[in-house]
């Protein structure tokens, strides 16, 4: 059964048929479609479009149609084009001619594009669940390391010494920005386009405030022309999925450096990592492999549909029908990725020696150039200072705190005994209390803050 056709006097080319079919990859929209149709029918009936006995007839076929998708018995035909034409076509095998009056008014121009947003709204809700599970995880796995010490790196140089919460935690407000992208395009995602019609609007009285209602909507939208051809949404969750997996991929990074045995900061449970087939001593954190990976097409899904979406003119085309593919790979892609990860963050074994092990006594000059500062010495001027004591130590293939006063007094008369108290990486991240620092006291707060975000 075809929606359309009578104005032609051939059936579509095979080869034709496979390019514009969507039934291999729409079907997945069944739920949403059925649903629609379900609330379309009762406004069908309540505008007297059609009586409430054949709308009850309707709605009880489409709940057959569902039953047969749910328990897998839906046969899908030959001449199946989309998922419309699916249920379409069944529910009149079931009810009869009825089943037909059940499009009038409505196009699958405004269908697809109301299935779509309700599958995407209930896409965002389950993404944005899994990223607040790994939040968890870091979280929990943070409280317990507020106070282990480790190498902080920039331009993957050592920098300053930092805790492990602190560098886990940096992760945190990371997923915490993608859970606010997500909420966010959820919140855009919220307008019915159900009863815009093919792009004029429909011409019975149905009542399209009741029907976003009844369909979980905020709003019905507000143009029907606009409605019928919006992909915002979609282009709103493939941004925050691709940035949510460009995070992924920067903590996948950290996880593989660190778990290498060349850090050996971390070590990976063995339910998420993988052998060599040739080297038995192999160990790989795949898992991370596959994020950092994944993430490529998701972005290149994004930037793909942009491109399908920037020379349109409006109303509906079929380029639009490229909307489902990108947005359900990427969709399912972050789903596999987000418990694999949350599980690998969460089994984490920190080896607080090897980390301890890696803080060496330059990571604690710019707190050297602090004791100036607090001398009374403008910042850019013991900056300087301290790069000649850095060179000095350097030459005599010796440590900071080894070197002697009396050639620290030579660079400045600045230095005192007292100097020899800022030598200790402990001492240095404590100093460090301020709102956000990597104080174990910060720490403390940050984490409290962190679990009443979680929690409201």
């Amino acid at each position: 059964m075809s929606l359309w056709g009578g104005r032609f006097s051939e059936p579509s080319d095979d080869d034709l048929r496979r390019l514009n079919d969507s039934i291999g990859f729409d079907q997945v929209l069944y739920a949403e479609d059925i649903e629609g149709s379900l609330v379309y029918a009762r406004a069908l009936a309540e505008a007297d479009v059609i009586s409430m006995d054949e709308a009850e007839t309707i709605v009880a076929g489409l709940q057959r149609v569902l039953d047969e998708f749910d328990s897998g018995r839906f046969a899908l035909a030959d001449d199946d084009e989309d998922i419309h034409t699916a249920v379409e076509r069944r529910l009149i095998e079931i009810v009869g001619a009825v089943g037909g009056k059940l499009h009038t008014g409505r196009s699958r121009n405004d269908q697809v594009a109301t299935d779509l947003r309700l599958w995407t709204m209930r896409a965002a809700d389950r993404l944005h669940d899994g990223l607040g599970y790994l939040q968890a995880a870091i979280v929990s796995l943070a409280e317990q390391h507020t106070e282990t010490l480790m190498p902080g790196y920039t331009h993957l140089q050592p920098a300053q010494p930092i805790t492990a919460a602190h560098w886990l935690m940096s992760f945190f407000w990371m997923l915490d920005r993608d859970r606010d992208r997500i909420a966010s395009a959820r919140r855009r995602m919220s307008v019915c386009p159900l009863g815009s019609g093919a792009l004029a609007g429909t011409p019975f009285a149905v009542n399209r405030h009741k029907i976003a209602a009844d369909l979980g909507f905020e709003s019905p939208s507000p143009n029907s022309l606009d409605a019928v051809s919006d992909r915002d949404y979609v282009t709103d969750l493939l941004y925050a999925i691709a940035v949510c997996a460009m995070h992924l991929s920067r903590l996948a990074e950290d996880i593989l450096i660190y778990s290498n045995p060349a850090f050996g900061f971390i070590t990976l449970d063995d339910r998420y990592s993988t052998g060599s087939s040739l080297m038995p001593q192999k160990r790989n954190a795949d898992p991370m492999e596959l994020a950092r990976g994944k993430t490529g097409r998701l972005i290149g899904n994004l930037a793909g549909f942009l491109s399908t979406l920037k020379g349109l003119p409006s109303g509906y085309n079929k380029d639009l029908q490229e909307d489902k593919e990108a947005l359900f790979d990427s969709v399912s892609a972050l789903e596999q990725l987000l418990p694999v990860v949350t599980a690998t963050v969460g089994s984490l074994q920190i080896n607080a020696e090897a980390m301890a092990k890696a803080l060496t006594e330059d990571l604690l000059a710019t707190d050297l150039a602090d004791y100036l500062v607090r001398k009374g010495l403008p910042f850019r001027q013991a900056h300087h200072i301290i790069g000649q004591v850095v060179r000095a130590a350097d030459e005599r293939q010796t440590s900071l705190s080894q070197l002697p006063l009396a050639v620290l007094v030579e660079v400045s008369d600045l230095f005192e005994d007292d100097v020899a108290a800022v030598f200790s990486f402990e001492r240095s991240v404590r100093r460090r209390a301020a709102f956000g620092g990597s104080a174990p006291a910060a720490l403390q707060e940050q984490i409290a803050l962190a679990k009443a975000i979680m929690a409201g």
